[in-house]
């Protein structure tokens, strides 16, 4: 990418200096491991057939307490109450077997639901007595503020609590403890009303019992039947308020479940979506496309549908939303501007609750913003990311055991926006964030295989390594490229081979297009130094000279090229172009030399119009110097000559169709407009104009250097989201998928590279990310000890 100006050096060989018996070592490993592979891969297809949830000791207690409504005296669901009698845990508990020390408190709140139910019909002494001993020997957890405190707890204990006393069990506790947590659960029921307090006193109704008003909590009845589908709350009101959908909901629970239900159901459109997402974020998912599509496609059908398990919780909406429309699937924006304020959000549920997943599930999905229209996504992105950063920097999410590692994903987001986020340093940084803790929390704590396990982590980590090991030996082969064709002779260049190679290294990563990353790394390496060359390295008989050899393409280059550097360079731009060229053969069926040899004609004429117009120091008009520039910015043969190594056959029609052109137009414009941003200090020094210049130039002193640079920054945005909208259209596109999203993956470098400063230039801005992507492998002992801290 000829992107700025600096003649500063850095060799890709001091980088991977100490690697380079990696690729060797893990070539001779790579039989042995790849039965291993094979099997990871196969347990993570099988996790799609089968929403593994764990068993909820609290909730299952709740419905054993449900009486029939037939005969009250015993109970409506007596195979609960034999689950409870065989699944105590030999310590006296139950709950999560192999519990964490910080989840006592909840296993003392399982553990009294349990005993109730068993006191509630008359059965199972030895259990409820070895359960109280429980109780009573960690009832210090209660109030251990190291505790993980579960949902409503201060609420539901204490009504817990006086219901032992209505059965007169005998909990030897001291009144003054009693009284202190009635006291608690009293203030907790007297804080400020709001909706979103009203709809969680709802949720934690079973703790407030027969004080509850059940006509006001039966208006959160779901079509399903539940309350907020959760089966303590629906039994609750079942207990109270008889209601045929309740009691539907908890029969075709015990229906699928057997004799014990989970802590929330459904919530496999969640799931679903998390491995999707999980996959996804590792860069792993181009191995379970079929598993994926399946997911997907049925989230669309739910989602046209209406369905409440999608529109009712608002982090699997955000996420549906995000992931569908990122897929090319139409979703409308309207079902979130529930959310576009902050207000809207803290009176729901979950706002009142204040969670972390949700809001920043939010701001992921207001950065898919496509249409000029859609202010419900930018106000939504203004509020999630003011409160995240908040959040972030007060330390409250750290104070939850199960957000601490959702605080390292949101300090990730916050850094690296969408827009910018290259997606092998977001896979390995995401390696290292992903939580192997299946463990989650509600009302109680729950379990499922499919939200976190190490086979999704083990699997990244093998492939992440596994790719880069042909990435090491491609960047190798590169250095070789420019010593055979004597670039790195022309001491007005830049030697910029690593960062080149990098850029595509970290968007087009899997092993199959390594025709397509050393098509668009030894262009990139070419159009540097033909802007170098076009810039100051080369003289008007030079410049015309190359262009000249370019039109003529079939000539003696001793003969005919003016001077060495335009020999290096025209010799090298030919055997590139024709090695590509004679590739497309194999690729597309059809040799597509004659476009590439195009795409570099069109750039050496817009370089030299440019160079002209400095040498005349005319200033052009805005207009006049865009229509110019993004052609000038080289990215054309960077660009073109990759796509054909993509995958999908493109005809010459498709190549030369105006949504092709308007493709690259708009990406070729945001990149100028950015490099013009971080370049307008060092270009103005240099006497040179760019389109910040320009715009205080053409104000007639009217306009700051800071006010031109936001009206740019107002362009770029707009212009980046019609890219993006024309990445993701499906219907009246002629141009394959795969082929957008190069030129996204293109956007997303150019906005890394000149997100805090002309990153190609400098020296030093990159170099970590390089290696990184190119030359350090992961180590899987470190990534499972940080998973196991």
């Amino acid at each position: 990418m000829a992107l700025s100006r600096s003649h500063n050096l850095i060799s890709s060989s001091s980088l991977i200096s100490g690697t380079a018996n990696h690729g060797s070592k893990f070539g001779a490993e790579a039989k042995t491991n790849n039965l291993c592979f094979q099997r990871t891969k196969e347990r993570i297809e099988k996790m799609f057939d089968k929403i593994e949830l764990s068993f909820s000791p609290y909730d299952t207690a709740w419905v054993a307490m449900v009486p029939s409504l037939e005969l009250p005296q015993a109970p409506c669901f007596p195979q609960c109450i034999n689950w409870l009698l065989d699944n105590q845990v030999n310590d006296g508990s139950w709950g999560l077997h192999n519990r964490p020390s910080w989840l006592v408190k909840d296993a003392v709140l399982c553990t009294l639901a349990c005993v109730l139910a068993l006191k509630r019909w008359g059965i199972g002494e030895e259990q409820m007595n070895k359960g109280i001993q429980f109780i009573m020997s960690n009832f210090s957890s209660v109030t251990d503020e190291k505790q993980q405190t579960p949902i409503g707890f201060d609420i539901i204990f204490p009504g817990m609590i006086e219901c032992a006393q209505d059965l007169n069990l005998n909990l030897p506790l001291r009144s003054s403890d009693i009284n202190a947590m009635l006291e608690r659960k009293h203030l907790e029921l007297n804080r400020n009303y709001t909706t979103g307090r009203k709809e969680y006193l709802a949720y934690v109704s079973e703790g407030i019992g027969k004080l509850q008003d059940w006509e006001m909590v039966m208006k959160y009845q779901r079509k399903n039947g539940s309350l907020f589908n959760s089966p303590s709350t629906t039994a609750a009101a079942l207990t109270h308020f008889p209601n045929a959908g309740c009691l539907h909901y908890l029969s075709s629970l015990l229906e699928k479940f057997g004799n014990a239900v989970p802590t929330v159901h459904p919530l496999d459109i969640y799931i679903n979506l998390t491995m999707v997402e999980s996959l996804e974020s590792l860069g792993v998912d181009r191995h379970f496309r079929t598993e994926i599509k399946r997911v997907l496609d049925e989230t669309y059908r739910f989602w046209l549908q209406g369905e409440e398990e999608i529109f009712l919780d608002l982090t699997t909406c955000a996420m549906a939303f995000r992931l569908l429309r990122l897929n090319g699937y139409d979703v409308s924006s309207d079902p979130l501007t529930q959310f576009a304020e902050d207000n809207q959000f803290f009176n729901s549920l979950k706002g009142h609750l204040k969670d972390i997943r949700a809001v920043l599930e939010l701001y992921r999905a207001s950065q898919i913003t496509i249409y000029p229209d859609e202010s419900v996504l930018e106000k939504q992105q203004f509020w999630t990311s003011h409160y995240l950063k908040q959040e972030l920097s007060s330390g409250s999410i750290h104070s939850n055991r199960f957000s601490q590692n959702v605080s390292s994903q949101v300090e990730d987001a916050l850094k690296f926006p969408y827009h910018a986020n290259l997606e092998r340093l977001a896979h390995r940084r995401n390696i290292n964030l992903y939580n192997v803790d299946n463990m989650r929390i509600l009302k109680t704590s729950y379990c499922s295989l499919n939200i976190g396990n190490e086979y999704f982590q083990k699997l990244a980590v093998d492939d992440f390594n596994i790719c880069q090991s042909m990435h090491i030996e491609e960047l190798k082969h590169l250095e070789r490229w420019v010593v055979e064709k004597q670039l790195d002779k022309l001491k007005f260049a830049r030697q910029k081979q690593s960062y080149c190679y990098f850029s595509v290294a970290a968007t087009l990563f899997s092993p199959e297009l390594s025709d397509a990353r050393m098509s668009w790394a030894k262009n990139a390496v070419l159009t540097t130094i033909v802007d170098d060359f076009y810039d100051l390295g080369g003289s008007e008989e030079e410049l015309l000279n190359l262009i000249e050899l370019l039109e003529r393409w079939d000539v003696e280059e001793a003969k005919n090229c003016c001077s060495e550097q335009v020999e290096i360079i025209f010799s090298a731009l030919r055997s590139t172009i024709c090695e590509f060229g004679d590739k497309t053969l194999t690729w597309q069926g059809r040799n597509a030399t004659s476009h590439i040899v195009e795409t570099w004609l069109n750039l050496l004429q817009s370089m030299f119009k440019e160079a002209k117009c400095l040498r005349n120091k005319s200033i052009p008009t805005l207009d006049e110097y865009m229509e110019n520039a993004y052609a000038s910015f080289a990215l054309g043969p960077i660009i073109f000559p990759a796509v054909y190594f993509v995958g999908p056959k493109l005809s010459e029609e498709v190549v030369r169709d105006p949504e092709f052109h308007n493709l690259y137009k708009l990406v070729s414009t945001c990149g100028r407009l950015l490099n013009d941003i971080q370049g307008f200090k060092r270009e103005s020094k240099e006497g040179k104009l760019n389109s910040v210049s320009l715009q205080m130039t053409y104000s007639d002193g009217n306009m700051t250097e800071v006010e031109a640079i936001e009206k740019i920054k107002v362009v770029i945005k707009s212009t980046r989201r019609e890219l993006l909208r024309l990445v993701l259209k499906e219907e009246g596109s002629i141009v394959p998928r795969a082929c957008k999203d190069l030129i996204w993956k293109m956007s997303k470098v150019l906005h890394l590279f000149y997100m805090n400063t002309d990153g190609f230039t400098s020296n030093v801005e990159m170099v970590k990310a390089v290696s990184e992507v190119v030359c350090e492998p992961i180590s899987v002992n470190k990534v499972v000890s940080k998973c196991q801290m």
